[in-house]
């Protein structure tokens, strides 16, 4: 009886211990989608898409259109998930997206809430830009990019904004201010 015990009960196991490693896909992001949006999906279509969530607009650019600048994903109850901003193109796609909810993460765990050596132990950075508050980190092969502030950074850099800022002067938990995904 053990046996046959046994050999129903290790199948089961490796299904729930493989559904707890998994990401949730609403909050998955790849590189054709974050979470329910594609690359492809068409800015007017964004109403079907969140149909379980809430969309603002600015009324009045719509209004006069000239389409949306921003457009903000709102998860039923409030909690703000996305800011996306179309591009200006005939039929407009979604060019920017902001990640503003914490959940939303690749699939090597990279999120808002990461800090820089998370960043930079798993994934490759390409370049870092330095401008007068920030310092954007662009990650190699990758369209998420991030910016954090300069008040993370040692004193010293903090006031220039001219030096070129290089990954071994970033402190390891510098945390990260904006995550950002853009596609061209």
């Amino acid at each position: 009886m053990k046996k046959y015990f046994l050999l129903l009960a290790t199948p089961l196991f490796f299904f729930l211990t493989q559904c707890e490693k998994e990401k949730d896909p609403h909050f998955l992001i790849t590189q054709e989608k974050i979470g329910k949006l594609e690359r492809k999906s068409l800015a007017r279509d964004l109403e079907l898409i969140y149909s379980n969530d809430s969309i603002v607009q600015d009324t009045v650019k719509l209004n006069f259109g000239s389409g949306a600048s921003k457009i903000k994903v709102f998860e039923r109850g409030g909690k703000h998930l996305l800011t996306l901003t179309p591009n200006s193109d005939s039929i407009p796609t979604i060019e920017n997206i902001q990640i503003k909810d914490p959940r939303f993460s690749t699939l090597n765990g990279i999120g808002i809430n990461s800090t820089f050596k998370e960043i930079r132990n798993k994934c490759s950075i390409s370049k870092i830009i330095t401008s007068m508050n920030n310092v954007v980190i662009l990650l190699k092969d990758s369209d998420i990019y991030f910016t954090i502030d300069k008040k993370e950074l040692p004193e010293s850099l903090r006031y220039v904004s001219t030096a070129s800022i290089e990954a071994v002067q970033i402190p390891d938990a510098a945390k990260i201010k904006y995550m950002m995904v853009s596609w061209d």
